[in-house]
């Protein structure tokens, strides 16, 4: 980064060596598609654990959804892409604490599997 920014012998602040780093490294395009495929993440044949884990490696790229002021935006995204069945069985309880939320829907899941054993 000291190279590429052509600094020398001075301290380089967080921020800017993030900003270089991240220019190089992850170029923009790539962050776009990554926004794009956690924009339009669907559970489909996921397990609940496969979907969360998938959906919290994609939500860092959307800077909105890891603030905890959007902790409500992040459960109703969260919840959009649930497959039907498990969204009918939680949507009505409007959870919208995120940890709260990935529990119930692996619950959900869980149970339809037993019964459909």
């Amino acid at each position: 980064v000291k190279l590429r920014i052509g600094v020398e012998g001075v301290a380089i602040l967080w921020e800017v060596f993030k900003r270089e780093f991240l220019r190089k490294y992850f170029p923009a395009d790539v962050k776009n598609k990554k926004v794009i495929e956690f924009m339009e993440l669907q559970q489909g044949n996921l397990s609940i654990a496969d979907y969360s884990a998938k959906f919290e490696a994609l939500c860092v790229f959307s800077p909105h959804y890891s603030t905890v002021e959007a902790e409500e935006d992040k459960c109703v995204k969260f919840e959009s892409g649930l497959r039907s069945d498990i969204k009918q069985l939680i949507g009505f309880s409007e959870i919208r604490d995120f940890p709260t939320l990935m529990t119930k829907a692996r619950i959900c899941d869980e149970d339809g599997k037993a019964k459909s054993s």
